[in-house]
């Protein structure tokens, strides 16, 4: 057993309330393997990760952990750490292949199998229906650039409802629209791999779209799951006190997070933002965004660092003196708690729940053995942060670590890890880290 130290000694699972929910999270693509499988068709990830040059190590997903056949020693690995809750993505062109028209009943098995096997673990199912792997054959029709793909959203996440949704505690429709959106579809360096702004922003507003659709048409259809939607977001700002810079971190957070925000809250975009996207925003009507603003059951915040703005010389990450880790990602436990401040003050979600906290580090197996007491560090103190923005009245009601193993990490391949788990990538061996044990007997009190 970890001795705890002081430090530690001042954090305790009994200092939240008892329906607190804790948890760790993956993604469909990350874990899954068997990309080829039982009628899996590709997703754009797939198509992605061929051309040369995009995946850093060269690699793609194309075995991952193998999850799709050692999932009943993930979830036994799950049980072992003692959380309640587990949060995954299902693979839309697993259980669809085209992204419309017939089912794959042998991708529904896979998880009509894996959600049973949480449910008899007593492990509450978190199901996100969409984590970036849009079906390449949608893709080839337009993607989401393309109205159509809104509807074709709407019609798989009903269906995924019909069979899952009354055993699923929450549902989320997507998972960090601004990472599809803007490093998809403007920066290119994930897939589909577009270089527009223009595009960018149009996938953007069909991504917020299709969520009100289809959380309209999963109440139509009487799914009492509560549902919401998870983005990634960050405190941003100014390098410096000049007005350039100040003006600078307000644009970007404007978007970066109130072009999602203050449509899902207020039934409209930013019109400073609108103001600089002149032709580049997208076209929408009134009706668009009365859509987008349906009520949510809970908003999903995943945190992993602060950004700065500058006009001038890009801020240094290491010029604060805190730990930066393996991403080139600045620790900034106080961030997550003014992050969650800000988000109760100017939304005022129902609730709001920290989908993924994590951080990759070089790990060194060393006699079986992962002694990662850097990322035990910052899942304790992203803990600790999440609970000063409860004493501060947040409606805080989960926290996720991500991720539960290593696992391909997109455009950096296997060249980083997130994972409580450590994955062997030739033998698939799972090895619990230091960080795993921690958080294991953290949860036990």
């Amino acid at each position: 057993m970890l001795m705890q130290t002081k430090e530690q000694q001042g954090l305790s699972r009994s200092q939240f309330p008892t329906d607190f929910i804790w948890g760790v999270a993956t993604s469909a693509y990350q874990i899954e393997g068997a990309h080829d499988l039982d009628g899996r068709g590709p997703s754009i990830w797939d198509t992605f990760c061929q051309e040369p040059g995009k995946i850093a190590d060269g690699s793609s997903g194309q075995v991952a952990c193998d999850h799709y056949h050692l999932w009943e020693q993930d979830l036994d690995l799950i049980a072992s750490l003692g959380v309640g809750a587990y949060r995954f993505s299902i693979s839309w062109s697993r259980v669809q292949p085209l992204g419309h028209g017939a089912w794959n009943e042998a991708g529904f098995a896979f998880y009509e199998r894996l959600i049973q096997g949480l449910v008899s673990r007593g492990i509450a199912v978190h199901l996100t229906l969409n984590h970036w792997d849009l079906p390449q054959a949608l893709q080839e029709q337009g993607g989401w650039l393309e109205r159509q793909t809104c509807e074709h959203f709407v019609r798989y996440a009903v269906e995924v409802a019909r069979r899952f949704g009354s055993r699923c505690a929450s549902v989320c429709t997507h998972n960090e629209p601004w990472v599809i959106a803007v490093l998809g579809h403007e920066l290119g360096v994930f897939a589909p791999g577009f270089k527009s702004r223009a595009k960018a922003m149009l996938a953007s507003h069909h991504l917020l779209l299709s969520h009100g659709m289809a959380v309209r048409a999963l109440r139509d259809a009487g799914l009492q799951t509560e549902l919401g939607i998870v983005l990634n977001l960050s405190p941003i700002y100014p390098a410096s006190d000049s007005p350039a810079d100040v003006s600078k971190a307000r644009l970007d957070d404007g978007l970066v997070a109130r072009w999602y925000l203050d449509p899902l809250v207020k039934g409209q975009y930013p019109q400073d933002v609108l103001d600089h996207l002149g032709s580049d925003a997208p076209a929408f009507s009134a009706e668009d965004m009365r859509t987008i603003a349906q009520p949510l059951d809970y908003l999903g915040v995943n945190y992993y660092t602060r950004n700065f703005s500058s006009t001038g010389n890009p801020w240094d990450v290491h010029s604060t003196g805190n730990e930066v880790t393996d991403m080139g990602w600045e620790v900034y436990p106080q961030g997550l708690t003014e992050l969650l401040c800000r988000l109760h003050q100017d939304y005022a979600f129902p609730r709001l729940r920290v989908t993924e906290n994590g951080a990759a580090f070089k790990d060194v197996l060393a006699d079986g053995a992962i002694n990662d007491e850097r990322r035990e560090s910052y899942v304790r103190e992203h803990i600790r942060a999440t609970k000063a923005a409860m004493e501060q009245g947040v409606p805080v009601d989960a926290y996720f670590a991500c991720s539960l193993l290593d696992n391909f990490e997109w455009a950096s391949g296997y060249e980083k890890r997130f994972g409580l788990v450590h994955v062997d990538y030739q033998t698939l061996k799972r090895t619990p880290k230091r960080s795993a044990l921690w958080y294991r007997q953290f949860l036990q009190g």
